[in-house]
């Protein structure tokens, strides 16, 4: 049974740090790109940040690069979302995904797996 299941969420205040993780069941994570989505009340469903699965390479947002970094460790089937300096507008459900495709990929439908999501609140 596939299972991706995201925690760390929380509230934090303006400028302060999470770090979410995302752990996989029910299939081998090194063989599949993995990204994280976040959504927003009232807004669509946004890409965040994604990893490779062939050379772990990586790619953000405009919104949270320098801020947010990702990794993952195929060995403890774990994917990673460091999230440093946190804004207001970062609030949202924060979502992993699983892909089969070993490139990252921004768009949801090349994802196969996705998890429940943690919430993520950033306020005063």
């Amino acid at each position: 049974q596939v299972q991706l299941v995201e925690s760390g969420g929380g509230l934090v205040q303006p400028g302060g740090s999470l770090r979410l993780s995302c752990a996989v069941s029910g299939f081998t994570l090194e063989y599949y790109a993995i990204g994280w989505f976040r959504q927003a009340p009232g807004k669509g469903r946004e890409g965040v940040s994604f990893i490779s699965s062939a050379d772990g390479s990586t790619q953000y947002a405009d919104s949270v690069k320098g801020r947010f970094t990702i990794s993952r460790d195929n060995a403890k089937n774990t994917v990673t979302l460091q999230m440093n300096r946190l804004k207001p507008e970062d609030t949202a459900v924060y979502y992993c995904a699983a892909s089969r495709r070993s490139a990252w990929s921004s768009r949801e439908y090349e994802y196969d797996y996705w998890g429940q999501g943690t919430q993520v609140t950033v306020s005063s």
